[in-house]
């Protein structure tokens, strides 16, 4: 059974930066797509970013494009997505998500089969 693990959120000011890792047990890395979801309080979880199971393209909402990086490490089985200049609108819970079948390129609307707890991200003054 495969089993995701999302940690590293915390309270941040505006502009700083967070990683978080999202640990995979149970399978392979590099046998699935891998994203990134957050949902901000009284709004629906949004995909912010995802990498597929090649590496070879990723995808980043509109509005987190320049600022976060998504990355993995298949020897540690970890994927990790790194935010600079965040701003107060990033507050949310971060979930790590993952999708078992081949695509070219990752959508978020293709995850829902297996998703992390969540870490919460804050940021504020």
């Amino acid at each position: 059974q495969l089993q995701l693990v999302d940690s590293g959120g915390g309270l941040v000011q505006p502009g700083g930066s967070l990683r978080l890792s999202c640990v995979v047990s149970g399978d392979t890395l590099d046998y699935y797509n891998m994203g990134w979801f957050r949902q901000a309080p009284g709004k629906e979880r949004e995909g912010v970013s995802c990498i597929v199971r090649t590496g070879l393209s990723t995808t980043y909402a509109d509005s987190v494009k320049g600022r976060f990086t998504i990355s993995r490490d298949i020897a540690k089985n970890t994927v990790y997505l790194q935010m600079n200049s965040l701003k107060p609108d990033d507050t949310g819970v971060y979930y790590c998500a993952a999708d078992p079948y081949i695509r070219s390129s990752c959508e978020f609307s293709s995850f829902g089969d297996y998703w992390g707890q969540g870490t919460q991200v804050t940021v504020s003054s």
